[in-house]
């Protein structure tokens, strides 16, 4: 079950331990997808999508767009939970709206964006199955914008129905899973994950990360997607230069398959004098390590992602010893998660100076960037809606969109992130990183160096 969407902060160390479980258990069940969903496309891909005609939720003068919003009162009853105040997301979800009908509409068409409430603390399967279920039966729409749905079955259920998913989860869809799933998942906001894990390791190479060490500890969570990108590009990165992996597949199914293994890691990686460790597949598996493996007296320089959430990191210093992360580097791709607005100057692109104008004009503003963590994947995604159909009339569905989709290049930039790019093949928005380690002097994570491409334009 995962209680939040990658934004918590201010989480004491009972927290951590509650949370843990929670927020790992949704990125195991990936695999068997298909198999929980009647009706998924089976790799079948573009080929079972029509090109003609309209979508599900299309009329001849409306679009229906489900926002989704995780409510995450509940979780913080229980555990404490403390998150920066992301605002009122049906508001910003109807500044959203307001402003695409005033400026075209959705292939000319009026844009009927409704907002559904999902409840964090019940995440499961079954939970958000009967979300897909709600959206795609009840509700009958064109496309949906997921925030927070972790599980292995919500993104296939939504293909299997034809509906589009703007994708604003910040999870690891590589390009076997977007292409399995065209024309339907896309990621307006975040990297494809096999680009993000390339260019991890050959950013940590420049910064020096891997000099002088032979052997590197990788704490990976235990799913398909992670274990094909780890062997795939992980592993022929890593035998270049000459530096030895020892990976721990970490399952995730509960607190304590998560401890066992965190603890076992920490416990190997100490045993075989690994110097350097880092993380693939998220989880929050980072701040959990950091914290076990002080317990076990085991150091180690640390690198790090967006997929991490830094900011977390370093917000928790009674959690996770400050000691751990000197000499952490990695990449950044998410602002909100990553660098302070004292880092990184609020706005710092005009991709987040337009969404802002958006929200302002219905009266939403935020004090800081984390403060608009959800609300820009929420512009992404009715932004790239919204440039997808632009050339498009009678024919609006997913297959049509996505065509047009891949004909933007470079003019969608996601406020989420830094630059853009699209194109043939291309599911993500997202085409740009920075380097960034930890400043022991603001006691956060810092950007260095200039942004950098995923891929080549």
């Amino acid at each position: 079950m995962r209680v939040h969407d990658w934004t918590g902060r201010q989480l004491d160390r009972s927290l951590v331990v509650r949370a843990a479980a929670a927020a790992v258990a949704a990125a195991v069940a990936f695999a068997g997808c298909s198999s929980v969903m009647p009706g998924a496309l089976d790799g079948a891909g573009g080929a079972a999508a029509p090109r003609t005609g309209v979508g599900p939720g299309v009329t001849a003068d409306s679009v229906k767009v489900v926002f989704v919003g995780v409510d995450l009162r509940a979780t913080a009853s229980v555990t404490g939970f403390k998150t920066a105040d992301a605002g009122d997301q049906a508001r910003q979800m109807k500044a959203l709206e307001t402003y695409v009908n005033a400026n075209g509409g959705i292939a000319g068409r009026k844009l009927v964006a409704v907002y559904r409430n999902y409840e964090a603390s019940d995440d499961s399967p079954a939970a958000e199955e009967r979300l897909c279920n709600q959206i795609t039966q009840d509700d009958k729409a064109f496309a949906v914008v997921l925030t927070g749905q972790y599980q292995s079955n919500a993104r296939p259920c939504y293909a299997s129905r034809r509906t589009l998913v703007l994708d604003a989860t910040l999870v690891a869809n590589d390009q076997t899973t977007f292409t399995k799933l065209a024309p339907y998942l896309w990621s307006p906001s975040y990297p494809d994950y096999d680009e993000f894990v390339r260019a991890f390791l050959s950013s940590l190479e420049e910064q020096g990360y891997f000099t002088g060490a032979a052997k590197a500890g990788v704490v990976a969570a235990d799913t398909p997607t992670n274990r094909g990108v780890y062997e795939r590009l992980a592993v022929p990165q890593l035998q270049r230069l000459a530096v030895t992996p020892t990976v721990a597949w970490i399952d995730t199914t509960d607190l304590g398959t998560l401890n066992a293994g965190l603890n076992q890691a920490a416990v190997d990686f100490r045993a075989k004098g690994v110097e350097r460790v880092f993380f693939l597949g998220g989880a929050r598996m980072a701040p959990f390590f950091l914290t076990v493996a002080a317990a076990q007296s085991f150091t180690a320089r640390y690198a790090v992602s967006s997929y991490d959430n830094p900011s977390f990191l370093v917000n928790n210093p009674a959690t996770i010893p400050r000691d751990g992360l000197q000499g952490a580097v990695g990449i950044g791709f998410s602002p909100s998660q990553d660098v302070p607005d004292s880092g990184y100057p609020f706005p710092g692109t005009d991709a987040e100076r337009a969404c802002l104008a958006i929200f302002a004009a219905e009266g939403q503003t935020f004090a800081t960037r984390e403060n608009a963590r959800a609300a820009f994947p929420y512009c992404d995604a009715a932004l790239l809606l919204q440039a997808g159909a632009r050339n498009l009339g009678a024919d609006l569905n997913a297959a049509a969109w996505a065509e047009e989709v891949r004909a933007l290049g470079t003019q969608f930039r996601p406020a989420t992130g830094f630059a853009g790019l699209l194109g043939p093949g291309r599911f993500s928005a997202a085409n740009g990183y920075r380097a960034m380690a930890y400043d022991g002097g603001c006691g956060c994570f810092a950007y260095h160096g200039e942004e950098v491409p995923f891929a080549a334009r």
